[in-house]
């Protein structure tokens, strides 16, 4: 996961600093030394880093920090709040003409994820009321068009193109009058790319760029090249005067030197993050919270977000009307597995969830989940609604149906009897949520399996 190095770093020097009921200014030195080959370690560039240091320093030595009551906690605030103003300050959004519609062009070089990140970005703006076009400008790559109807066609969202055609100015113009017909209030232009960049490819995006007169220009970066991801950032905002930047690849095994980078050196804000492979695995870049998340501090407003996103609320009417009725069976059981899995991975969603991060035994693979659902799925209707009838004979037919071991049914059926146990509560008692956070502090997290 991106910034997992940087994090773990940052995340044991900070315990370290906080817990200090005084902080001399050697130990001020030692701790900037840490953060500073920890930044060095995830490949930020060594400038930024040098300026970073230095600012941290002055602010914790002049506002007589190492005097105060709270030393190790203000000197923590001074670096997340630094952090912060790396990454851009606050969130940046699309600048959305009031006369649409708004014109947004994707540029970057091949591989980056561009054609992706188009329908990333369409099915997030669809979400907050946007009536997106994908247009196909890149006619040069083989399949491109193709690969861009293909993700179109998974997201029923539209695409424009013109195979015929080689100008892509005349393709974006035909797409513009297209869009007001249909009154598509986004364009989307998927651009092409180049293995590096050349002049061939910065003329053709600078005659898009005259011809369309685009609202946006948002240059998509692959995080894991690290500062390789700065320099054509850099390189494409001299050439073209981008508006933002969309980091791709956040999910990969990066070291999330690029996004603390590419703001400074650009001066553009980081507009968007995707953080996995599918479609709808992008979220608006707020600095704060990727900064809380980087410092272990957890990111609930991302959480709740998500949980409103994904959950389907006339579903969780019908499961509290349910839950009043009888008691909590494993098809609830699973309708509960399939809502929050829509919310992403469960070990993303770990890591927004403040000092999860520093239970290091906690282990959640995903394809656990996948199991205990080919499990239930394997069950009859009875069994379902009485695991206490699950004899020997039913387990063993259970676990060849959903291709698993006894084993394995043994430990689910145990987890999910104690699942029963606190949902009980929480629905016969008063004060039913505070009894189940009781009963969860007598729970081992560090052996917390499925």
């Amino acid at each position: 996961m991106a910034f997992e190095g940087l994090s773990s770093r940052l995340q044991e020097i900070t315990r370290k600093i906080r817990g200090k009921a005084r902080i001399t200014e050697s130990d001020l030195k030692e701790m900037l030394r840490e953060v500073k080959l920890a930044l060095l370690e995830a490949d930020v560039n060594y400038k930024i880093v040098k300026d970073f240091i230095e600012t941290i320093r002055e602010k914790a030595l002049g506002q007589d920090v190492l005097k105060s009551l709270t030393p190790g906690q203000q000197v923590v605030k001074i670096v997340k709040d630094e952090l912060v103003e790396l990454l851009g300050g606050t969130e940046s959004k699309i600048n959305f003409t009031p006369n649409p519609p708004t014109v947004i062009m994707l540029v970057g070089l091949q591989g980056s994820g561009k054609t992706t990140t188009s329908g990333k970005l369409a099915n997030l703006l669809r979400k907050q009321g946007k009536n997106p076009l994908l247009v196909a400008c890149d006619v040069y790559r083989p399949a491109a068009i193709k690969q861009l109807q293909v993700v179109g066609k998974q997201l029923n969202i539209p695409v424009f193109s013109n195979e015929s055609s080689k100008d892509v100015v005349h393709i974006a113009k035909q797409a513009m009058s297209t869009a007001m017909s249909k009154l598509n209030d986004v364009e989307i232009l998927d651009t092409a790319g180049r293995l590096h960049i050349d002049e061939a490819l910065m003329d053709e995006l600078k005659n898009l760029k005259a011809g369309i007169k685009p609202h946006e220009i948002l240059l998509v970066v692959d995080s894991m090249t690290g500062q390789d991801a700065v320099n054509v950032a850099e390189k494409f905002n001299e050439a073209l005067g981008i508006d933002g930047v969309v980091l791709t690849k956040l999910d990969g095994d990066t070291r999330g030197g690029s996004a603390l980078s590419v703001k400074k050196v650009t001066g553009k804000p980081i507009k968007f993050a995707a953080t996995g492979e599918k479609l709808n695995d992008i979220e608006v870049f707020h600095p704060d919270r990727m900064v809380s998340r980087i410092l272990g501090m957890g990111d609930i407003l991302s959480v709740i977000e998500k949980a409103e996103e994904s959950f389907d609320l006339e579903q969780a009417e019908k499961l509290e009307k349910q839950l009043r009725k009888k008691e909590f069976d494993l098809d609830d059981y699973l309708a509960q597995i399939r809502q929050i899995k829509k919310m992403g991975s469960f070990s993303s969603l770990l890591k927004m969830i403040p000092g999860m991060n520093q239970l290091k035994d906690v282990k959640i693979d995903d394809k656990e989940f996948v199991k205990i659902e080919a499990i239930i799925c394997s069950m009859t209707k009875q069994e379902k609604r009485d695991t206490r009838i699950l004899n020997a004979s039913r387990r063993r037919r259970i676990a060849e149906g959903s291709g698993t071991t006894v084993q394995d049914i043994n430990k689910f059926i145990k987890s999910f009897e104690m699942t029963q146990k606190m949902m009980k509560k929480m629905k016969s008692n008063k004060g039913g949520m505070k009894k189940l956070m009781n009963s969860l502090d007598d729970v081992d997290l560090k052996n917390f399996k499925f």
